[in-house]
């Protein structure tokens, strides 16, 4: 069993920059792709960024292309801990920020791939 506790998130202006992080339980965590979704009100719940863990292509990182080249997504697999930082933040980036974890070396952007879920940090950007 998996459990994911985020934690970060905050009201900011346009411009402005935060940093998620995700602290996760369970001795396998660094074989676990993690994922960062986020869900905007009356919208689907969408993939921001996501990390693979060391099995398959280890470490490789994805980006939604609404946030390449302002977020950056890490992990430290001796702290069991995945990190969101948010450069540049603008208004269309609020939303509820989640944390996901699979058993599976593949990224994927389906939220139902995904079997272990945070309760999510809100962040919320005015202009």
């Amino acid at each position: 069993q998996v459990q994911l506790v985020e934690s970060g998130g905050g009201l900011v202006q346009a411009g402005d920059s935060l940093r998620l992080s995700c602290a996760a339980s369970g001795r396998t965590f660094y074989t676990l792709v993690i994922a960062w979704f986020r869900q905007a009100p009356g919208k689907d719940r969408e993939l921001v960024a996501g990390v693979t863990g060391i099995t398959g292509i280890g470490g490789r990182q994805s980006y939604a292309d609404s946030v390449k080249g302002r977020f950056t997504i890490s992990r430290d697999n001796t702290k069991n801990a995945v990190d969101l930082v948010m450069n540049s933040l603008k208004p269309e980036d609020t939303a509820a920020y989640y944390c996901a974890a699979r058993r599976t070396h593949v990224l994927s952007e389906t939220v139902s791939d995904y079997e272990y879920w945070g309760q999510g940090t809100q962040v919320t950007v005015s202009s």
